[in-house]
């Protein structure tokens, strides 16, 4: 058989990987049948389609941007007016079509602000990112007739003549509306990867004075790609809108831009797949962790500080890299450093979450009672015991973690010594 032959019976590992992502788009509200599970798998796809956006940006263009709920968030609010008008009669256009009115008021504000902001790169972008979502954020506030002030735009998304049955009232339409969208955004930005404009924004991104020294201009490629963020991230807004039926000035805040930064870098900013990955955290993050503890915001910080010194790919990074030593066979030799490395922050986990939940409970809670329930532990603030318990548990975990994290690495850099000039030999 011809290489030719054998290249074309095969279905390639990436046709592999979106048809199962499909199929698991589409079997997932039979399998997590419950309104949360539904709800949060809409988020989800939501939250994915805007860390994609905002990873053309951060990852494929090495652009920082901390303004990018501006263009998701105006994404919003055009499309819940649009909603509003569609409602009233005085605009005419399918519900499902309305989160395309979401990506066109996005890209027109990034035609708008991006012309500003990417005439600089680096620091200087960053800082101008900034000051345009500050200054779209206190307007959110000053002008209530389109932001509607505290309160929000709240609107209904059952209006018009039903479709085939589809009204978009039961959770599970709203899900499928939001499913196809995601996979339909994911497609177009992973071809935009592998497009001459994709290519020539990871040069940018990894050397910009070469690329002009060739003939291209680098604020124009820059300025090209905010717009195709900015209308991504509008449609992320405008599914986020129908979703909810209400938008408030939270969409456009500093802390929404954060999340996008955050959860986009806790993915792997430099796989596709990584603010994939991200987003689904973010609403794991959003949902469940703030619903188990209040101080879900210290957790979430820890976490951050931990994979910047210890995994600053991501998650993304991490898996890739664990998927060529499994390829190769060498995975054993690390399993069992792996192993320790779980136990010993397990164990460290267990003592810093017992020592934050009792000092929280002492800022927050102690008139009522000086016990707390945190994952299934009865907690006392007042037994030194306790105390002394959690302060073990989380000292012994450190040292654990450290001794074990050294070992770890010896059998690491053999490992990828020998991986290297294995790759040498080849």
């Amino acid at each position: 058989m011809s290489e030719h032959a054998i290249k074309t019976s095969f279905i390639s590992s990436s046709q592999l990987a979106w048809g199962l992502f499909a199929m698991l788009l589409v079997f997932a509200p039979w399998v997590f049948t419950s309104n949360l599970s539904m709800t949060m798998m809409s988020q989800m796809g939501i939250a994915i389609i805007a860390c994609l956006s905002y990873n053309i940006l951060l990852g494929q263009g090495g652009m920082l941007s901390f303004g990018h709920a501006v263009y998701s968030g105006m994404g919003s609010y055009f499309t819940i007016h649009a909603l509003n008008m569609l409602g009233q009669g005085s605009f005419h256009l399918p519900v499902s079509l309305l989160p395309l009115v979401g990506g066109l008021a996005g890209m027109g504000f990034a035609v708008l602000l991006g012309f500003v902001t990417t005439r600089k790169s680096g620091t200087t972008f960053s800082m101008i990112t900034l000051g345009m979502a500050e200054l779209v954020f206190a307007m959110s506030l000053m002008f209530s007739e389109f932001f509607g002030g505290e309160a929000g735009v709240s609107g209904n998304r059952v209006v018009g003549e039903a479709v085939m049955g589809i009204t978009f009232g039961p959770q599970r339409q709203v899900y499928y509306l939001i499913a196809i969208y995601t996979l339909v955004c994911m497609g177009l930005l992973y071809a935009l990867t592998q497009t001459p404009l994709g290519r020539i924004l990871n040069a940018v991104r990894d050397n910009p004075e070469r690329v002009e020294f060739i003939g291209y201009n680098t604020q124009q490629v820059r300025y090209r790609a905010f717009i195709i963020a900015g209308f991504f991230a509008g449609i992320a807004g405008g599914l986020g809108a129908l979703n909810f039926e209400i938008v408030t000035a939270e969409v456009v805040g500093p802390a929404r831009s954060g999340a996008y930064l955050l959860f986009t870098f806790l993915g792997g900013a430099t796989f596709f797949f990584g603010p994939v990955l991200g987003g689904i955290l973010m609403v794991l993050a959003f949902v469940l962790l703030s619903e188990l503890t209040k101080a879900w915001l210290l957790y979430l910080g820890f976490i951050f500080l931990f994979m910047v010194v210890y995994a600053p790919g991501g998650f993304a990074a991490l898996i890739m890299v664990n998927l060529r030593i499994f390829k190769a066979g060498a995975f054993g030799r690390l399993l069992s450093s792996y192993m320790g490395l779980l136990l010993s922050g397990v164990l460290m986990l267990a003592g810093a979450s017992a020592l934050i939940e009792m000092i929280y409970h002492i800022q927050l809670n102690a008139a009522m009672s000086s016990q707390l329930v945190f994952a299934g532990v009865t907690l006392d603030t007042h037994a030194n015991s306790h105390w002394l318990i959690a302060g073990t548990l989380l000292l012994a975990g450190l040292g654990l973690f450290e001794w074990q994290r050294k070992r770890f690495k010896l059998v690491w850099d053999q490992v990828q010594s020998e991986l290297a000039g294995a790759g040498d030999t080849a």
